[in-house]
């Protein structure tokens, strides 16, 4: 079912120092800033050949990832991203195997335009996980 990783996302207390250091001290290949407020997160993309790392800031009052950088102020892993070929028939295994699938059960678009799912991290050993459709 689950075919590649895609991305771990880390959230940052400072977007652009985050950035800023991916940069200049690892040599990375970084994206400017992207604003998804229907999603509440800034985010930018740190290119690798064979993944990406998503750094993401809160983006207005009521992002849901304001509470986690107020518990890790220092910033910390938020979750990582794994691709799937259906994502409807990744939706059902989930539920018929007990698997708890985050908000209202039903994929969403994400940050790279694709259909995603959040799996609750109790189900998964303490890691939150994204499945986004290939």
């Amino acid at each position: 079912m689950i075919t590649k990783f895609n991305h771990v996302a880390i959230v940052v207390p400072d977007l652009e120092a985050a950035s800023k250091r991916y940069k200049d001290v690892l040599g990375a290949n970084v994206s400017e800033v992207c604003d998804y407020p229907e999603h509440g997160v800034s985010v930018v993309f740190v290119q690798l050949e064979n993944t990406k790392i998503e750094l993401m800031y809160p983006y207005g009052e009521n992002s849901p990832i304001k509470n986690f950088l107020e518990k890790n102020d220092k910033g910390a892993i938020h979750h990582i991203c794994i691709e799937v070929k259906n994502l409807d028939e990744a939706c059902k295994k989930m539920k018929s195997n007990g698997i708890r699938i985050l908000g209202d059960e039903k994929p969403k678009n994400g940050a790279h335009d694709k259909p995603v799912i959040f799996l609750h991290p109790k189900d998964f050993y303490g890691t939150l996980i994204e499945l986004e459709q290939e």
